[in-house]
């Protein structure tokens, strides 16, 4: 029986003459949220779900911190494109991050919001959401909403995201942590 994202994927098929193909409102089955997922190069059925099943697995573990998630996404040989200054290349660098940032917002969230699947490329644009109510270096937190956006473009290869390329919207987050100012 084909899974929903074959069904997916096969109505995209006659429809790629079109260019992009919106192919609706879905929720990954282990809860993260994907608001839209677009497939713009048709791709075979198992090929493509194991794309978009890497990168659920990749996002479920943004969302929830656990790191099985995250094993199941990434290959051994995993590089992060965009390493910030002191954080960990491969595998280790984004359980790294997670670990960090939960200390600071440990109810972090995350909602994906267009998800665009591109042969073996996938884009990501998500919004994190949470409470700053943990630590952030030296500054404690006060319990202050956090809502910021970032985009991620990913390779995966054989079911594994083997790279990414990652921005974050750091000001408004850091805004809403009152760690930067918010005007002149």
């Amino acid at each position: 029986m084909p899974t929903k994202f074959q069904k997916i994927a096969r109505r995209a098929l006659f429809v790629a003459a079109l260019g992009s193909v919106p192919v609706g409102n879905l929720l990954a089955a282990d809860g993260v949220p994907i608001h839209e997922l677009v497939v713009a190069t048709p791709q075979p059925g198992s090929r493509a779900d194991a794309t978009v099943n890497a990168a659920r697995a990749f996002y479920e573990f943004w969302n929830s911190g656990d790191t099985a998630y995250l094993k199941q996404a990434v290959s051994d040989r995993f590089t992060d494109r965009t390493l910030p200054a002191g954080r960990p290349q491969g595998p280790e660098g984004p359980a790294f991050a997670s670990r960090g940032f939960r200390t600071a917002v440990p109810d972090l969230g995350v909602m994906v919001e267009k998800m665009i699947v591109a042969g073996d490329y996938v884009t990501v644009h998500m919004t994190f959401t949470g409470h700053f109510s943990g630590k952030f270096g030296d500054t404690a937190g006060k319990g202050q909403a956090i809502r910021f956006i970032a985009t991620d473009l990913l390779k995966v290869e054989d079911g594994r995201i083997t790279d990414n390329w990652h921005i974050e919207d750091n000001l408004t987050l850091f805004q809403q942590m009152e760690l930067a100012r918010t005007g002149p």
